[in-house]
């Protein structure tokens, strides 16, 4: 389970099977919809979870939460919303004009 911030602190919540190559997909613009159409790539919070089962209800847990609430889970671990994923890829993977 994964959320992706916008640099205006749009969220996205999402769940896969392989965080590095869905993250890469988004920053990439691969991804067709709203994290493409508004720019919502890095990587602010990310759980990991034994089973996928669990993994879709945390998702769907989190996407009925009040805005309010996701925020806090954000910055209780990430205080300053920075990108989780910055130092998982070179500029050959992910250009910069791509990373936010």
């Amino acid at each position: 389970m994964y959320i992706l911030a916008s640099r205006s602190r749009t969220v996205y919540t999402g769940v896969t099977g392989g965080l590095k190559d869905r993250v890469m997909q988004h920053k990439l613009g691969l991804i067709e919809g709203f994290t493409k159409k508004y720019r919502i790539n890095p990587l602010v919070y990310y759980e990991t979870c034994p089973d996928v089962r669990l993994a879709i209800a945390r998702e769907k847990q989190i996407k009925r939460w009040r805005r309010e609430k996701k925020v806090k889970l954000i910055e209780a671990h990430n205080p300053a919303w920075g990108d989780l994923a910055a130092d998982w890829f070179d500029d050959k993977q992910v250009p910069r004009l791509r990373s936010g």
